[in-house]
């Protein structure tokens, strides 16, 4: 490991300062980057670049976090220890409980890994993000004169140009905080952390946890409706396109129907029926499948990583599984439509919760046996 030296800015809007205020004195982070025109049209971008321009003379990188998070006391420690293991990347350290990047942090968690690769097509969540100077400066030079005004969406598209997209770490220390946006991102509803755990449990995954690099097919949900992304989705014509998982099964190697009989023989009929009532029949079905699916493939993750990781179950087994609980946790609540999130009790949440464990629990039966081994694990 080399000796790391980071130093940090929360980027912020006039009517949040005192917030951003608090923030940076709690968290022992750096001053305060406000959006320079804020009576002008709403632009995370605009207020990113006075935060990347504020790096220290001494530091080796430089921490930016927006305005509306929660995170520990430990936050500095904990990226600093994190770039001192991984001091070429970009490391993000929020990742929202929806559409791909959830997805990629949640299977992480079930397979055991501590970061994982972003997904090359989809934003950069920036509500926590490090970067090396270097990287920070040539970030800024390749934003300055663009019209792209989320800032989540050109960092994307910066390290797409690097050929290397960012690590998410799995466990999320830093979490979102209210609903209300400055950039227009109200209507996405309720956003949350996709596995939240205290820094304790966090400190041993970010500094030895193994990193799944690797995705193959990636199980995802949207507004209700369970979406695969398939291997290599970054190089066709239209990346972002949502493929249903009924449509994108053959690239799989799987059937609908083989995915279709295991939940009829074993989605369990009470709890079924209680998601139905509470939520629609369809979105039931659809919460079912797909943690059946991210099952399978989580146990995949695992599997063709068993060498790498190995060495690290030691020091990180006796977190791993809050890790594990967390993400489950989150992943009915995400799963739906925002506007169904805010009628969601915490007795909804102990049910979507043990639902989504009785199919994620039986997606080893849809792996072979002969399946899995080296794999790609850092």
């Amino acid at each position: 490991m080399t000796a790391a030296r980071v130093s940090s800015a929360v980027m912020t809007h006039p009517v949040r300062k005192a917030q951003a205020e608090e923030l940076s004195a709690r968290l022992g982070l750096g001053g305060l980057a406000m959006d320079p025109d804020p009576d002008g049209a709403p632009s995370a971008l605009r207020t990113a670049l006075v935060a990347w321009s504020a790096v220290s003379d001494t530091a080796t990188h430089h921490l930016v976090v927006q305005d509306d998070v929660a995170a520990p006391p430990e936050l500095l420690d904990l990226v600093a220890g994190s770039v001192a293991r991984f001091a070429d990347d970009a490391l993000i350290f929020y990742t929202n409980w929806h559409a791909r990047n959830g997805a990629a942090a949640r299977l992480a968690a079930l397979a055991g890994a501590g970061w994982v690769r972003a997904v090359p097509e989809e934003f950069a969540p920036t509500l926590a993000i490090c970067l090396p100077v270097g990287t920070a400066e040539e970030f800024r030079e390749f934003a300055r004169d663009s019209t792209e005004r989320h800032d989540d969406e050109l960092m994307a598209a910066f390290l797409r140009k690097a050929g290397r997209a960012g690590l998410l770490a799995v466990p999320s220390v830093v979490e979102h905080i209210g609903t209300s946006s400055i950039n227009g991102h109200a209507s996405q509803g309720v956003r949350r952390a996709v596995c939240p755990v205290g820094a304790t449990d966090a400190r041993p995954l970010l500094c030895h946890g193994w990193v799944l690099e690797e995705l193959d097919w990636l199980p995802y949900m949207r507004y209700g409706e369970g979406y695969l992304r398939l291997a290599g989705q970054e190089r066709a014509a239209d990346p972002r396109r949502h493929l249903r998982w009924q449509e994108a099964m053959p690239a799989t190697g799987l059937t609908e129907g083989r995915v279709r009989d295991i939940a009829r023989r074993e989605r369990p009929a009470e709890s079924a029926t209680e998601v139905g009532r509470l939520f629609g029949a369809a979105f039931a079905e659809e919460l079912w499948i797909h943690c059946l699916l991210l099952g399978r493939q989580a146990e995949d993750a695992a599997r063709r990583h068993a060498a790498h990781s190995a060495g690290t179950r030691a020091r990180t087994g006796h977190v791993a599984e809050r890790l594990r609980a967390a993400a489950v946790s989150t992943v009915g609540l995400a799963g739906l439509p925002p506007e169904r999130r805010p009628d969601v009790l915490p007795a909804h949440t102990e049910l979507l919760t043990a639902y989504a464990w009785s199919a994620i629990r039986c997606g080893s039966l849809l792996l072979g046996p002969d399946e899995g081994g080296d794999g790609g694990g850092a």
